[in-house]
């Protein structure tokens, strides 16, 4: 639980940066955060992209139009002005900070059916795993499964797909293919036990020492969506579509905002968030594209998509039958959604 871990020195800026905000607004007039007895309804949004990521046109979006349809107002943070993943749950839990995007990986730690998001292969296509996200009973509950802890998801926004990219020569078509290369993964147990069962050696690492770590041969490559070659393709000689897994970013909110919202603020924050999820696909789509094209025109990445899914799918068997054994509960949710196929 966050709430019990050690605050890193990153987490405590973070929360005293706010705080420094917070007071800044008020003495602007603008007011403190909404969780303030909603006195100003002005909520700080925040989140760890920049400004041009299609996470912040969403976001931007969204507090746009709830603004012109309501009293509420909002600022947005983008870079990760105010922490990481962990410290941005941290605060929302706190009520400090009223709405922040996460990874649903994040959230494990509070309801491990989240975890169904970071397993590999749940979802068959684009299409059964948008229907899963909008239309599924289960993971409706997952996002509010939180609740009684502080925070909740009103909204997820697509993350694309996760597959392996490498900087060593030859496609990585298969399990045989990952033998022996140190690929990086998320500090998740789940992406280390996938990463193992693929083939690779995988070596936890933070994001922003791939490029480095690439470059200098400490690790042979990672696993992220499309969008990473913005940041690696020119160390990256192959991108292999293996698709593994679809985790979706996740807006949270405060329950103790959410609480003093009028039934009217309800309303029209949860379908901004809707419309803004809708809106936020072609804008995904657009950026994958874009990333795409330079990768491949401008670093010389070659993109792999005659990959042996069904290779890859049997590696990672051992995941799923494990889950069975340990947690029926989530394994059972797991089956409702691939059922939905």
């Amino acid at each position: 639980m966050i709430g019990t871990r050690r605050i890193t020195r990153r987490s405590f800026l973070a929360a005293a940066g706010l705080a420094a905000v917070g007071a800044s607004l008020s003495l602007t007039g603008c007011g403190g955060s909404v969780s303030d007895g909603l006195s100003s309804k002005h909520l700080l949004v925040a989140h760890s992209h920049s400004e041009a990521h299609p996470v912040n046109v969403g976001l931007q979006k969204m507090t746009e139009v709830a603004s012109a349809e309501s009293d509420l107002t909002f600022s947005v943070y983008p870079n990760g002005q105010l922490g990481d993943n962990a410290a941005m749950i941290q605060l929302v839990k706190a009520g400090v900070l009223d709405i922040a995007k996460v990874s649903a990986s994040s959230m494990e730690q509070f309801n491990s059916a989240y975890a169904i998001f970071s397993m590999p292969y749940v979802f068959e296509s684009t299409e059964q795993y948008f229907a899963v996200m909008n239309r599924s009973k289960a993971v409706q509950e997952i996002f509010k499964s939180t609740y009684d802890q502080g925070f909740f998801a009103i909204v997820w926004f697509d993350s694309g797909s996760r597959s392996i990219y490498t900087t060593k020569d030859g496609p990585c078509e298969g399990p045989a293919d990952l033998k022996g290369l140190k690929i990086r993964t998320m500090d998740s147990q789940m992406a280390i036990d996938m990463m193992n069962c693929l083939g690779g050696s995988a070596t936890v690492m933070g994001y922003s020492d791939i490029y480095t770590g690439m470059q200098q041969g400490v690790i042979d490559g990672a696993e992220n969506n499309v969008t990473a070659l913005r940041d690696h393709g020119d160390v990256t000689k192959y991108y292999c579509f293996d698709e593994h897994t679809r985790i979706p970013d996740m807006v949270v909110i405060a329950s103790s905002v959410w609480n003093k919202f009028s039934d009217e603020q309800k309303s029209i924050v949860s379908e901004c968030a809707k419309t803004a999820t809708e809106e936020y696909k072609d804008a995904w789509k657009k950026f994958e594209d874009e990333v795409l094209d330079k990768a491949v025109n401008q670093n010389g990445v070659e993109l792999v998509k005659d990959v042996d899914i069904a290779a890859f799918q049997a590696a990672v068997q051992p995941i799923y039958d494990n889950l069975k054994t340990s947690n029926p509960t989530t394994y059972a949710v797991l089956e409702e959604i691939r059922a939905m196929a």
